[in-house]
């Protein structure tokens, strides 16, 4: 397994369960971001290293600072 991947697996389930708490879907929280929907979901599966100042967009998108989506994920 490639170096970090386990980290990027668990952040991406912390916001694909952040976003399913909001109810909505990839598509429409991706526009919320100011991401593409593609982007969102390489994220979610942990595909995608996803730079800060992407975690600060989906954060404020979630409602929650940055360090909170690191303890979701237990990182």
């Amino acid at each position: 397994m490639q170096e970090g991947k386990k980290e990027l697996q668990a952040l991406g389930k912390a916001i694909r369960e952040g976003r399913k708490a909001m109810k909505v879907s990839q598509e429409n929280f991706a526009e919320l971001c100011g991401l593409h929907r593609t982007y969102i979901g390489h994220i979610e599966r942990g595909e995608q290293n996803i730079s800060f100042v992407n975690i600060r967009r989906v954060a404020v998108v979630l409602g929650i600072k940055p360090s909170r989506l690191f303890l979701n994920a237990n990182l």
